[in-house]
């Protein structure tokens, strides 16, 4: 076997490592508990195997040369990958998910699906977390595809009957519109009458299990977005009415740069119930079921 066919050991490179850390090879040898003419016979090797020298040796100290510190920050890489290794295979061992992955609505707070994330990755580190935000039965249809372990969920009626539903939190709503648009200079509730010539702007479902199912749709007029930030804008703007979380606008209708409208024969008060979904059939592990505990913990301090 060619020297580049040979191993390099992991030992080797720790060792290299401790010298680089230590300054020498005396005091490489005396954090590791070995004699130091083990410590430069590793050296040694490891050099031969790389074919380059690592530390010039003519002073008093050993000298780490260019290739030696352009190969240092390798080493630490290989050396901090191996911990990783071992610390993801022993997490697994003990039932932890190597990947989680999560879908969650867009009505969901965002802020505490920030702070969820954040606590998350502080508590369990080495779980792969793989993130997917969508609208109404999309959720759904991810989960129950198998794309998604976990899924947090508008509610409907027609769950597929391989998931597990559990209730979650409840989201405020509004029905809002731009100051400058004329819905908000109406005295008092708004007739079905005043609505007909009125752009509703609507978030659309992408999905094939709720494809075609309208909630809240009271205008003949529709405008169809994909996401709530164009639709914030949209409104902000003045180009129509729509339903929106609170949390969503809750800075605009502070500042006045969009107003409460208040409809007829309608309830003002409402919010969208969202609940935890997985797969009966492949229930969420020690922290998929960690991060949603959190977070409908997060939910309700909020």
């Amino acid at each position: 076997m060619s020297d580049l066919e040979a191993p390099i050991t992991l030992d080797q490179i720790k060792v290299f490592l401790c010298v680089v850390e230590e300054g020498s090879f005396s005091g490489a040898a005396k954090r590791l508990r070995r004699v130091q003419s083990a410590i430069s016979y590793s050296i040694a090797n490891l050099e031969r195997l790389l074919e380059v020298e690592l530390f010039d040796r003519s002073g008093r100290k050993p000298v780490l040369t260019d290739a030696g510190r352009a190969l240092v920050a390798d080493a630490k890489a290989v050396d901090e990958r191996v911990d990783l290794l071992h610390a993801r295979a022993k997490s697994i061992s003990s039932g932890v998910e190597a990947r989680l992955s999560l879908a969650v609505d867009m009505l969901f707070p965002s802020q505490a699906l920030l702070d969820g994330i954040r606590a998350f990755k502080e508590r369990f580190p080495l779980v792969d977390l793989h993130l997917r935000v969508e609208a109404l039965g999309a959720v759904v249809k991810l989960v129950d595809d198998g794309v998604c372990q976990i899924g947090i969920a508008v509610d409907f009626t027609d769950y597929p009957r391989s998931l597990s539903v559990k209730p979650l939190t409840r989201v405020p709503m509004a029905q809002v519109c731009a100051a400058s648009h004329r819905l908000a200079a109406v005295d008092g509730p708004i007739g079905e009458d005043a609505l007909r010539d009125e752009i509703q702007i609507v978030v659309t479902d992408r999905s094939s299990l709720t494809e075609g199912l309208d909630r809240g749709v009271l205008s003949e007029r529709t405008w169809r977005i994909a996401d709530l930030h164009t639709k914030r804008m949209l409104l902000l703007n003045g180009f129509g009415w729509g339903n929106m979380p609170v949390h969503a606008v809750r800075e605009d209708l502070d500042a006045g740069l969009l107003v409460e409208i208040v409809f007829a024969n309608q309830p003002k008060d409402v919010d969208v119930p969202l609940s935890a979904i997985s797969r009966t059939a492949d229930p969420p592990g020690p922290a998929g079921s960690w991060l949603l505990n959190h977070l409908a913990d997060a939910c309700a301090s909020d």
